[in-house]
C-alpha cells in the first residue's frame, strides 16, 4: 500500500513512465529525475498553487519544473499521457454535472438571515 498518497506506487510508475520522454530508452537527452517531475506536476495540479510555491525542499527549483512541464505541453505530451491511461483505465472521460452538485446557499448569493438583533425578548426588557 502507498503510505504516502501523493507519491506514485512503484506499479503506477512503472507503467506510467513507458508513456514519458527523457527516459533511457528516449532518444535525445536523458532527464535526470523523471519521477520526481511527475510527483511535482501531480502536487502542483492538486493543491491548484502557482509554481513559485512548489516546495524548493521536496521539488527542487520551481522554474526548472515550469519550464519542463511547458516544454512538455508544447510537445504533446500531456494529452497522450492522458488518452493511453484512459484507454488503460476503461474510462475514456470523467464529467461533473452541474445539476447534481449542491452548493451552500451562502455561496449561491442568496441573503442571510439573520436574528432580529435589533428586538429585544420580552424576558430581556423585563430585568
Amino acid at each position: 500500500m502507498n503510505k504516502d498518497r501523493s507519491m506514485l506506487t512503484d506499479a503506477q510508475w512503472e507503467r506510467l513512465s513507458l508513456l514519458l520522454p527523457g527516459q533511457a530508452q528516449s532518444p535525445g537527452t536523458t532527464a535526470r529525475d523523471t519521477r520526481l517531475f511527475v510527483e511535482a506536476v501531480r502536487w502542483w495540479a492538486r493543491c491548484g498553487v502557482s509554481w513559485r510555491d512548489l516546495p524548493d525542499e521536496r521539488f527542487g527549483p520551481w522554474h526548472t519544473m515550469y519550464a519542463r512541464f511547458r516544454r512538455w505541453r508544447q510537445a504533446g505530451v500531456w494529452p497522450r499521457v492522458l488518452a493511453q491511461v484512459q484507454n488503460a483505465t476503461g474510462l475514456p472521460r470523467l464529467m461533473v454535472d452541474s445539476t447534481t452538485v449542491r452548493a451552500h446557499q451562502v455561496a449561491a448569493g442568496a441573503k442571510k438571515k439573520t436574528a432580529p438583533s435589533a428586538r429585544r425578548s420580552a424576558a430581556a426588557e423585563a430585568v
